[in-house]
């Protein structure tokens, strides 16, 4: 057969948009967390101040985490045409998401036992200093919040449900600006009010909500990673292929390969059967199934098969 007549059935695997937005802005958002984790270091060595020095760390954690958010939309974008890849890159960005996950999972577990830690043995704080760190982090995570949400807020909470890895980056960004927003109201508390045993409580209410936010993406990540989807497509497929009393289905498979894209492939049974293309038509009221294969056996009661 002519190459471009073969051409006509041919087709990509590139189910996925290219984010090139949500690129440029993770890595200014990487670029600004390692600028502020570098002068809070050498500030907090300069000054001898271990409440700097210790925030600037923890915050390397965060950058380490954003960069792998930004890595992985780099290595889907560059191996997007690898036909290594049988589906596309789009997993690329979710493992990026499951990574950040666990980072954060380990940065709230590390909170939680420093502030059980705290509760057992309370040591003196430097309230003012404190402050000044939780006032600077706060404000950088602020702005790294405002430029991943870009300036649609509707597009952004859209785009953010569904892109993993630009839902693991901001998490970051929101637990950082949590724990300092935490920090600043126990700092006051304590340094007005002698209310030293806010430090640690809210310590304990910032890592709870971070471990509750690393539980939802850890569990969409690896959702999407094995292969679990809970959506009711396939039951849609059901209704829609067999629509016509005949025709049944013997084996499915669906799959996400995108944010909002799925393969679907079918195995149907019936005794006067459709065309592949017509049993595609049968979907076509279903935008998501980007990619569908069909087989077609011939029976000659395909009805037979679902009595008994």
């Amino acid at each position: 057969m002519h190459h471009s007549h073969l051409s006509r059935w041919q087709h990509h695997h590139h189910f996925n948009p290219a984010k090139h937005a949500a690129e440029r802005r993770t890595i200014l958002v990487v670029a600004l967390t390692f600028a502020t984790m570098v002068a809070e270091i050498v500030a907090g060595m300069v000054y001898g101040s271990m409440a700097l020095l210790a925030d600037g760390w923890h915050m390397s954690t965060h950058t380490s985490a954003l960069a792998i958010s930004w890595l992985a939309y780099v290595l889907a974008r560059r191996y997007r045409h690898d036909q290594r890849f049988a589906f596309g890159t789009w997993k690329i960005e979710v493992l990026g998401a499951y990574t950040s996950a666990i980072l954060l999972g380990i940065i709230g577990a590390g909170i939680a036992g420093a502030s059980v830690q705290r509760m057992l043995q309370p040591t003196p704080i430097a309230y003012n200093q404190a402050l000044l760190v939780a006032v600077i982090g706060l404000a950088v995570n602020l702005l790294s919040a405002r430029i991943l949400h870009h300036e649609h807020p509707h597009e952004a909470s859209h785009e953010h449900h569904h892109d993993l890895n630009l839902r693991a980056a901001y998490l970051h960004v929101l637990a950082d600006a949590l724990t300092s927003g935490f920090a600043i109201v126990a700092l006051l508390g304590a340094k007005h009010l002698g209310w030293n045993w806010l430090d640690p409580i809210a310590g304990a209410l910032g890592a709870f909500m971070i471990l509750r936010w690393t539980y939802g993406l850890l569990k969409d990540s690896v959702g999407v990673l094995l292969d679990r989807d809970g959506s009711s497509l396939p039951h849609q497929i059901v209704q829609a292929i067999e629509s016509d009393g005949d025709t049944r289905i013997s084996d499915l498979h669906v799959w996400r390969v995108g944010q909002n894209s799925y393969a679907c492939i079918l195995s149907v049974v019936a005794e006067n059967p459709d065309s592949p293309d017509g049993y595609r038509q049968r979907l076509a009221h279903l935008p998501q199934l980007a990619h569908v294969t069909v087989e077609i056996h011939q029976c000659r009661s395909a009805a037979a098969l679902t009595q008994g």
